[in-house]
């Protein structure tokens, strides 16, 4: 995938709008940081790694435009409050945002220059941070997988979703090119098709054999033991282990621990949230019914109908096998 989905351009931020796949490939310059949190809230950048990296910049760009009678830390403070409300689930873009302004001076440097470039630079190393966690995650997946296995996957956790080559997708990239025979079966990940328009696109894209399925055919598959790995991504994981991510995660996991597959959550190291104690504390983000009622623009249910449509579900640690980080694969909750 040589498809980059954000890029710094000067002192700009260039998103590639996912929202126009898989028919157009739109790129969008932003220099407001208000236009970027926008953009995160619409989903033209999504997937908790790269809505963090959006959010350091948009905090550089902010920091930068502002007057210079305008200009102070703590204004630079609130700008950052205002864009770690974007969106609620995933913890990178607070974790990202928190970590510039940890970089703040109490009272040694205060002209703005010199902390806009301060800004800059750390974003752009949380960009590189990424894209390197992201190759050691599909180094340390591609481990478990063997030659002829399927592998299910939820939503979209590739390079659309990363700074780099992606979390969940990294295994199936790096597997691909050790030369290992793979088959991934992508869910289209109801209510705004992020496996059927990304994660299908992505793996066409890089020559990876991949089979797109309905949500509700994940389970035949498994009892007709064709699926040997489910690996998902994450935008939130607690300090024990339960695990936020796509709304219709916490089905798959319960479907794969009642056919025997091995469930599998890769994500980067800032993805757990030890400020979290358990799933029962993550925040989950509500999404409009217009996405359920009038996906992509065409009516699909009644009018007025009542809609529930949250973002993301929490998968249990009991029903995770193991965790693919950066650091190496460690044990979930569900014995192996």
């Amino acid at each position: 995938m040589n498809v980059q989905a954000i890029e710094r351009v000067g002192n700009k931020l260039r998103l590639l709008d996912q929202t126009r796949l898989p028919g157009e490939l739109v790129y969008n310059d932003y220099d407001n940081h208000r236009d970027i949190i926008t953009a995160i809230q619409r989903l033209e950048v999504r997937g908790a790694p790269a809505i963090g990296i959006a959010a350091a910049y948009a905090l550089a760009i902010a920091a930068g435009r502002l007057s210079e009678s305008q200009f102070s830390l703590e204004n630079v403070r609130e700008l950052g409050r205002g864009i770690k409300a974007a969106r609620p689930t995933a913890v990178n873009l607070a974790w990202a945002v928190d970590r510039l302004l940890g970089l703040l001076p109490d009272g040694s440097i205060r002209a703005q220059p010199e902390v806009v470039s301060m800004l800059w630079r750390e974003a752009e190393k949380i960009h590189e941070e990424d894209r390197a966690m992201c190759r050691r995650i599909g180094e340390n997946g591609a481990e478990l997988i063997i030659s002829g296995d399927a592998i299910l996957t939820h939503c979209n956790a590739g390079a659309l979703a990363t700074g780099g080559i992606g979390t969940a997708l990294a295994v199936m990239y790096v597997c691909h090119e050790q030369g290992k025979k793979i088959h991934v079966y992508a869910d289209e990940t109801r209510p705004l098709l992020q496996g059927a328009r990304l994660t299908a696109w992505e793996l066409q894209q890089a020559g990876i054999d991949c089979t797109l399925i309905c949500d509700n055919t994940a389970a035949v598959l498994m009892a007709q033991g064709k699926i040997n790995h489910v690996i998902v991504g994450a935008d939130r994981i607690a300090k024990n282990g339960d695990t936020a991510n796509k709304i219709g995660t916490y089905g798959v996991a319960v479907q794969a621990r009642a056919h025997g597959v091995p469930f599998y959550v890769a994500a980067p190291t800032t993805t757990f949230d030890p400020d979290t104690p358990s799933g029962e504390q993550i925040e989950i983000e509500q999404r409009s019914a217009g996405e359920v009622t009038e996906g992509f623009g065409l009516p699909t249910a009644p009018r007025n109908i009542k809609v529930y449509s949250p973002a993301f579900d929490v998968t249990p640690n009991e029903l995770i096998t193991g965790f693919i980080t950066d650091g190496g694969v460690k044990p979930g909750g569900r014995p192996t």
